[in-house]
């Protein structure tokens, strides 16, 4: 049976999501504790899939992974079990077998958490914000390495929320550190260091523009990933909750991560 899970996690520890064979990462520890299960020996043969990459340090609310195994109950009812406390499945689904997270997600989600500090104008950003939308060139806002720099936007907004300007941004799919680097300009319009014209420059590809720096990792949190598919829910255990909020105490941006656990 091919299963699919959403994936939360909170990416301090991991050096990014993507399998490396010297460094903890969130595929690797996952597919080592499949193993550790006996879901699958091969993961190759399994088509074991996570549906993208997020940087050393990103955050992950619903990240999508796909596998097959033998043992669909022992998969749905363990691995939460034996997943370290800083990754963890939120909900299941049975698909068929030519799912794959990647080639199958329709929109992708991501949230950055800025600190309301006072230096930034909120009404500055939510108008560079919904400049965002519809189809433009991100070749200063990214690492292209031969991709086409051109992506289109869905949603673009922020607000705040608990003390932090929250962005979102929705799209089919993102370039390498492009949303790390679109917050950049954001925060540069609010504290009035560019303006919106540089910024539709930036969109335009302007030539000899500089790219932009990324935003810290520690901000963004891969928010959702639509599939299509409806997943079952599966419980948070009190004990990786507490080890959560533990974390808030050496991390103090990683009061965003409470919000993985809803």
């Amino acid at each position: 049976m091919r299963l699919a899970f959403q994936v939360a996690y909170i990416g301090t520890d991991f050096h990014g999501s993507q399998m490396q064979a010297s460094s903890r990462t969130v595929e690797g520890t996952f597919i080592r504790d499949c193993q550790d299960l006996g879901l699958f020996d091969d993961w190759r043969k399994a088509g074991f899939a996570f549906s993208g990459r997020t940087d050393r340090g990103v955050h992950a609310r619903r990240q999508i992974c796909a596998f097959t195994t033998s043992l669909p109950e022992r998969a749905i009812g363990r691995l939460n079990r034996i997943l370290p406390e800083d990754c963890w499945c939120t909900g299941w689904a049975e698909t068929d077998e030519t799912f794959h997270p990647r080639y199958h997600a329709k929109t992708r989600t991501y949230r950055y958490y800025l600190y309301d500090d006072g230096t930034t104008d909120l009404a500055c950003m939510q108008e560079a914000a919904s400049l965002l939308l519809g189809t433009h060139n991100f070749t200063h806002f990214s690492r292209l390495k031969g991709k086409n720099p051109e992506k289109t936007i869905l949603s673009s907004q922020i607000h705040i929320e608990n003390g932090f300007y929250v962005y979102e941004i929705t799209a089919p799919g993102f370039l390498w550190n492009m949303v790390r680097c679109i917050v950049t300009a954001l925060v540069a319009i609010g504290r009035n260091e560019i303006d919106t014209d540089y910024l539709t420059a930036l969109l335009n590809a302007t030539p000899r523009m500089r790219h932009l720096t990324p935003a810290p990792a520690e901000g963004l949190i891969l928010w959702d990933i639509d599939c299509g598919i409806t997943f079952t829910p599966l419980a948070v255990s009190g004990r990786r909750k507490d080890a959560v909020r533990e974390r808030r105490r050496y991390f103090e941006t990683m009061k965003k991560v409470d919000m993985l656990l809803d």
